[in-house]
């Protein structure tokens, strides 16, 4: 479909006239184990019924889903290879900073590998994809068929999985994002051991503080300015901050002695506990300062903080 319209249309269905399965969508991954373990987007392989996954030099393997996490948009397949498989490794994304050059590998609009250069333009970006938004903003060009490839360092680790743009016109305005190593790294390594990722909950919707100008009031919304702590401004009757006594109206200052400035920062921060631990949350009510300790429930689907 990411052909369509484009002058590369004909020579795609050319190639593909003699093939008897009908090619539904293509993506960009990178080996990072010599056993066959492969990084790619959720978008790209998380529904499909048959995944091939083509290397560079042509050669076809079958692989198998291990583990996808949509709401950061990384996928791990597997494949088999008789000989082992040439790998990457992952760098430090704390360390990239803004002008920083990179490299994007992918498999851009499906007609084969491919690298492009630029730099890093941004770093922290929430494009809205989902509540742990923390995008590596790219100036390389990719475009569909990029996603799930690498952006590399120019020390040739991988830094940031690519994962969107921003184009009125479908292809690459040199705007665009990826998942930096430090989040994907940490999701692989939880798909790759369990298929699946536990995820921290309280049970609260929350929202900013500012001046006394509250940000987002949605479920979990995660608001965009910066203030003196998270209000609590609902709550899961039979959720773990209701068991542990926290209010609506309750001010969220810090959790574990970390501070506390945005909603977006707090989901983060109780979504990265290991459900059944406890966190000390302190909360601000009224002119009170509570420490009040919390244990911390399993994240369930489709759910804020």
């Amino acid at each position: 479909p990411e052909l369509r319209g484009t002058p590369m249309e004909r020579a795609f269905r050319e190639r593909n006239r003699n093939r008897r399965e009908q090619v539904l969508g293509a993506g960009s991954g990178f080996i990072i184990d010599p056993s066959g373990l492969i990084v790619t987007n959720n978008h790209v392989v998380g529904r499909a019924d048959r995944i091939t996954v083509v290397l560079s030099d042509g050669t076809e393997l079958q692989a198998r889903l291990v583990g996808s996490d949509d709401l950061t948009d990384i996928a791990v397949v597997r494949v088999t290879s008789p000989t082992p498989l040439p790998y990457v490794s992952w760098g430090d994304s704390n360390a990239a900073q803004v002008g920083d050059w990179i490299l994007a590998a992918g498999n851009p609009f499906g007609i084969g590998t491919s690298v492009t250069a630029g730099i890093i333009s941004a770093r922290g970006r929430d494009i809205g994809a989902g509540p742990f938004d923390d995008m590596i903003q790219i100036d390389a060009p990719i475009n569909p068929g990029n996603s799930g490839g690498p952006t590399f360092n120019m020390d040739g680790e991988v830094i940031a999985v690519n994962t969107a743009i921003v184009s009125p016109t479908g292809g690459s305005v040199g705007i665009g994002f990826g998942v930096p190593s430090e989040m994907a790294q940490r999701i692989v390594a939880d798909l790759r051991d369990k298929g699946r990722i536990d995820r921290g909950w309280l049970g609260v919707s929350v929202q900013d503080v500012q001046a006394g100008v509250g940000g987002t009031g949605t479920t979990g919304g995660a608001g965009r300015g910066t203030g003196t702590g998270v209000a609590i401004a609902g709550i899961d009757r039979t959720g773990p901050a209701a068991k542990a006594g926290l209010r609506p109206g309750d001010v969220v200052m810090s959790i574990n002695g970390g501070r506390v400035d945005s909603a977006r920062n707090l989901i983060k921060a109780v979504a990265a506990t290991t459900p059944g631990s406890s966190v000390r949350v302190q909360v601000r009510r009224g002119a009170q300062s509570l420490d009040v300790p919390v244990t911390v429930g399993l994240r369930p689907a489709e759910s804020p903080s």
